[in-house]
């Protein structure tokens, strides 16, 4: 499966920390905002105020600075959607031509404002969400046994890109402590065992299996004990069969 993590170039948080700190700095001062400079440096400013604040920016070094933080954050930004496949409408929202500032070519720059920033934002949360979950999900249903007769639960399982997640929650069992837990299990036709996870109290517990609970369809709950034995005490407490639909 693709990794889309962003990797920020070197050399990036420090540039952007100063940035920052300069910016704290300056923002008590007369003069635009930097709402206006962001909108300034992707093209997005209204054309009223355009000539205006080039102007300002143009007689003041100070606001020479500012202005040139904002092109560096955007900057990155730009290059930082170019390695996250987002959906191909927002990726057209970001890369979409902005108009180009009448200044010296030194100061010219591929820029994405603020507004664009923020829709890259939302393409890598989309990004990294559909790399990392399938959508399969399963229920199973959790049925006493002789040695709790009043107990009940259910459990959720659900595919991630790291395995399937559990999330159990039952009522009826008392809280073990000290040398005694419970242990979930998955378990497959052919009776083998996979260890999913200890808890003290089964109430939102979340556990997490690397088979698939197409195969190991059922699920167990047993008390056991901290004596080196690795394998299941068969003292199940709980028990059920996952629903896969199949």
């Amino acid at each position: 499966m693709c990794d889309h993590t962003l990797h920020p170039a070197p050399g990036f948080a420090v540039t952007f920390s100063v940035a920052m700190m300069r910016r704290r700095r300056h923002e008590d001062s007369a003069g635009p905002d930097v709402t206006e400079l962001a909108a300034l440096a992707d093209g997005s400013l209204a054309p009223e105020r355009h000539a205006g604040l080039e102007a300002q920016v143009a007689a003041s070094p100070e606001l020479t600075d500012r202005l040139a933080e904002q092109e560096r954050a955007v900057v990155f930004a730009r290059s930082a959607a170019a390695e996250v496949r987002a959906p191909a409408s927002l990726r057209a929202r970001i890369e979409a031509p902005r108009r180009v500032r009448r200044m010296p070519v030194s100061r010219r720059v591929s820029l994405v404002g603020a507004s664009a920033t923020a829709v890259l934002l939302v393409a890598i949360g989309l990004a990294v969400f559909r790399s990392n979950s399938s959508g399969e999900r399963f229920q199973a249903a959790l049925a006493p046994t002789l040695l709790s007769p009043g107990a009940n639960g259910e459990a959720t399982l659900t595919k991630t890109s790291s395995g399937w997640r559990i999330e159990l929650d039952a009522t009826g069992l008392p809280r073990l402590e000290g040398s005694r837990f419970y242990e979930a299990w998955l378990r497959n036709a052919a009776g083998t065992l996979v260890p999913i996870g200890t808890f003290n109290e089964a109430h939102n517990v979340t556990l997490w299996a690397g088979v698939p609970p197409k195969v190991f369809t059922t699920l167990t709950v047993t008390r056991e004990r901290s004596d080196g034995d690795q394998a299941s005490s068969g003292e199940k407490v709980l028990v059920g069969t996952v629903k896969t639909g199949g």
